[in-house]
Protein backbone atom coordinates (compact mmCIF):
# COMPACT_ATOMS: atom_id res chain seq x y z
CA UNK A 1 0.00 0.00 0.00
CA UNK A 2 1.49 3.24 -1.14
CA UNK A 3 0.12 6.23 0.57
CA UNK A 4 2.33 8.67 -0.18
CA UNK A 5 3.88 8.86 3.68
CA UNK A 6 0.56 9.52 5.86
CA UNK A 7 0.18 10.17 9.58
CA UNK A 8 -1.49 8.02 11.97
CA UNK A 9 -2.38 8.31 15.56
CA UNK A 10 -3.78 5.04 17.68
CA UNK A 11 -5.98 5.62 20.51
CA UNK A 12 -6.32 3.48 22.98
CA UNK A 13 -10.00 4.84 24.32
CA UNK A 14 -10.37 4.56 28.74
CA UNK A 15 -12.87 6.07 30.77
CA UNK A 16 -10.38 8.19 32.84
CA UNK A 17 -7.25 8.16 30.29
CA UNK A 18 -6.76 8.45 26.60
CA UNK A 19 -3.51 6.46 25.84
CA UNK A 20 -1.69 7.75 22.16
CA UNK A 21 0.51 6.54 19.28
CA UNK A 22 1.48 7.85 16.14
CA UNK A 23 3.72 6.20 13.29
CA UNK A 24 4.01 7.31 9.51
CA UNK A 25 3.16 4.85 6.36
CA UNK A 26 6.85 5.37 4.80
CA UNK A 27 7.86 3.23 8.32
CA UNK A 28 4.64 1.52 9.47
CA UNK A 29 5.89 1.23 13.15
CA UNK A 30 4.61 2.91 15.67
CA UNK A 31 5.60 4.44 18.89
CA UNK A 32 4.22 5.92 21.86
CA UNK A 33 3.24 9.24 21.83
CA UNK A 34 1.70 10.05 25.68
CA UNK A 35 -2.22 10.17 27.41
CA UNK A 36 -4.72 12.88 28.07
CA UNK A 37 -7.64 13.02 30.14
CA UNK A 38 -10.91 11.76 28.93
CA UNK A 39 -12.49 14.76 30.30
CA UNK A 40 -15.11 17.58 29.08
CA UNK A 41 -11.41 18.99 26.82
CA UNK A 42 -10.62 15.80 25.00
CA UNK A 43 -12.11 16.52 21.29
CA UNK A 44 -10.99 19.64 21.08
CA UNK A 45 -6.91 18.05 22.76
CA UNK A 46 -7.52 15.67 20.09
CA UNK A 47 -8.15 18.10 17.12
CA UNK A 48 -4.67 20.07 18.39
CA UNK A 49 -2.97 17.09 17.90
CA UNK A 50 -4.44 15.82 14.86
CA UNK A 51 -3.29 19.39 13.77
CA UNK A 52 -0.36 19.74 15.03
CA UNK A 53 0.74 16.32 14.07
CA UNK A 54 -0.50 16.58 10.52
CA UNK A 55 -2.77 13.26 10.82
CA UNK A 56 -4.34 11.91 7.72
CA UNK A 57 -6.37 9.10 9.98
CA UNK A 58 -6.92 7.85 13.42
CA UNK A 59 -7.54 4.15 14.55
CA UNK A 60 -9.27 3.54 17.36
CA UNK A 61 -9.21 0.73 19.80
CA UNK A 62 -12.40 -0.75 20.31
CA UNK A 63 -13.56 -4.53 22.29
CA UNK A 64 -13.64 -7.19 19.10
CA UNK A 65 -17.46 -7.62 19.66
CA UNK A 66 -18.33 -4.50 19.09
CA UNK A 67 -16.14 -4.11 16.01
CA UNK A 68 -18.20 -7.21 15.14
CA UNK A 69 -21.58 -5.89 15.42
CA UNK A 70 -21.24 -2.50 14.90
CA UNK A 71 -22.77 -1.79 18.31
CA UNK A 72 -22.46 1.71 19.79
CA UNK A 73 -19.46 2.32 22.41
CA UNK A 74 -17.36 5.49 23.79
CA UNK A 75 -14.41 5.06 21.27
CA UNK A 76 -16.90 4.37 18.39
CA UNK A 77 -18.66 7.26 18.91
CA UNK A 78 -15.57 9.60 19.84
CA UNK A 79 -14.58 8.28 15.92
CA UNK A 80 -17.67 9.83 14.79
CA UNK A 81 -17.23 13.15 16.33
CA UNK A 82 -13.16 13.14 15.11
CA UNK A 83 -14.15 12.01 11.95
CA UNK A 84 -16.79 14.87 11.31
CA UNK A 85 -14.54 17.30 13.06
CA UNK A 86 -11.06 16.68 12.13
CA UNK A 87 -12.28 15.48 8.35
CA UNK A 88 -10.15 12.44 8.86
CA UNK A 89 -10.86 9.10 8.15
CA UNK A 90 -11.24 6.98 11.33
CA UNK A 91 -10.22 2.80 11.29
CA UNK A 92 -11.55 0.76 14.19
CA UNK A 93 -8.77 -2.24 15.90
CA UNK A 94 -9.70 -5.14 18.03
CA UNK A 95 -7.92 -3.99 21.30
CA UNK A 96 -8.52 -7.04 23.00
CA UNK A 97 -5.63 -8.35 25.12
CA UNK A 98 -3.40 -4.94 24.19
CA UNK A 99 -3.43 -4.02 28.17
CA UNK A 100 -1.93 -6.86 28.97
CA UNK A 101 0.28 -7.22 26.02
CA UNK A 102 1.42 -3.71 26.92
CA UNK A 103 2.29 -4.80 30.85
CA UNK A 104 4.41 -7.31 29.48
CA UNK A 105 6.61 -5.38 27.17
CA UNK A 106 6.32 -2.68 29.64
CA UNK A 107 7.83 -5.10 32.34
CA UNK A 108 10.19 -6.55 29.46
CA UNK A 109 11.80 -2.87 29.43
CA UNK A 110 12.46 -2.22 32.74
CA UNK A 111 9.77 -0.12 33.76
CA UNK A 112 8.47 -0.09 37.23
CA UNK A 113 5.57 2.20 36.99
CA UNK A 114 3.26 0.17 34.63
CA UNK A 115 0.40 2.49 34.86
CA UNK A 116 2.50 5.66 33.61
CA UNK A 117 2.92 3.76 30.21
CA UNK A 118 0.09 1.18 30.05
CA UNK A 119 -2.03 3.57 27.95
CA UNK A 120 0.49 4.91 25.46
CA UNK A 121 2.06 1.28 25.23
CA UNK A 122 -1.52 -0.04 25.10
CA UNK A 123 -2.68 2.85 21.90
CA UNK A 124 1.18 1.74 20.13
CA UNK A 125 0.02 -1.97 20.23
CA UNK A 126 -3.17 -0.87 18.85
CA UNK A 127 -1.88 1.37 16.44
CA UNK A 128 0.99 -1.37 14.94
CA UNK A 129 -1.24 -4.35 14.70
CA UNK A 130 -3.15 -1.92 12.55
CA UNK A 131 -0.35 -1.51 10.62
CA UNK A 132 0.68 -4.69 10.31
CA UNK A 133 -2.94 -5.49 9.00
CA UNK A 134 -3.11 -2.70 6.23
CA UNK A 135 0.89 -2.40 5.24
CA UNK A 136 1.75 -6.50 4.15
Amino acid sequence: MNDGGKKYLGIDWGSAKIGLAVADSETAISFGYGKISNDKNLLDNLMKIISDEKIDAVVIGIPEHIVRKGENFEGRILGDEIEKKAKVKVCYQNEMFTTKMANINLIKQGKKKLKEFDDKESARIILQEWLDNNFK
